[in-house]
């Protein structure tokens, strides 16, 4: 029975073995990277817009108290009441919210203010306010048809319903505006989700509220 040497060299056979298999993990290792992007958990990246200042609503109409008659003025008909005039309603000068909510975390830490805003053109836009989440691959800003749902439960329901892509998220922190297109029917959204594209989960999610 023969014996092997401890100083004995592995064979070409198990060395092509293991230079394969580390060759392979490499690979691996490579595109995980490249997928994932784990670097971006650590690296922020924050912009800062200007935000619409959002006009007060439309005063409402009030009626102008009736002038007094002069003593020289002839005398009205008995049983007239005096004379009324109204002041129309106002349309602000200034951009109008039409609705707004607060974000909440889903996969990752999410906080911030949503709103809609109309402008004085009638072209409509979505902000981010005080937006802070994690930086990640490929998240998107979504108008969505599902309702928000608060923990794990609602980290994929954006994922199974229509909505309406903005396109992709401009930083992970700060003030941002993204144009809302004129046809897009706002009734069929009443919720903005933060949703990575590349991996189906929402980052976080905002109920409008109008």
């Amino acid at each position: 029975m023969s014996v092997k040497s401890a100083s004995e060299k592995p064979s070409p056979s198990r060395r092509r073995k293991w230079t394969i298999a580390a060759a392979v993990a490499a690979v691996a290792l490579v595109i995980g990277f490249v997928v994932f992007k784990p670097w971006l958990l650590f690296v922020d990246v924050r912009v800062d817009e200007q935000l619409p200042i959002v006009a007060s609503a439309p005063a409402q109409a009030q009626p102008t108290p009736p002038t007094p008659l002069s003593s020289t003025a002839g005398t009205s008909t008995p049983g007239t009441p005096p004379s009324t005039t109204t002041t129309p309603t106002h349309t602000p000068a200034g951009p109008v919210q039409l609705a707004a909510g607060t974000l909440i975390s889903h996969e990752h830490t999410t906080t911030g203010t949503v709103r809609i805003v109309q402008q004085p053109d009638g072209s409509r836009v979505l902000t981010l306010e005080n937006l802070d989440t994690s930086n990640g691959p490929d998240v998107h800003v979504w108008l969505s048809a599902a309702h928000v749902v608060e923990g794990t439960a609602g980290w994929f329901t954006a994922g199974s319903a229509d909505y309406y892509d903005l396109g992709m998220i401009k930083g992970n922190q700060g003030n941002q505006v993204y144009q809302i297109p004129a046809e897009v029917d706002l009734s069929k959204y009443p919720a903005v989700d933060l949703w990575c594209v590349q991996f189906s989960v929402s980052f976080g999610a905002a109920e409008l509220v109008t």
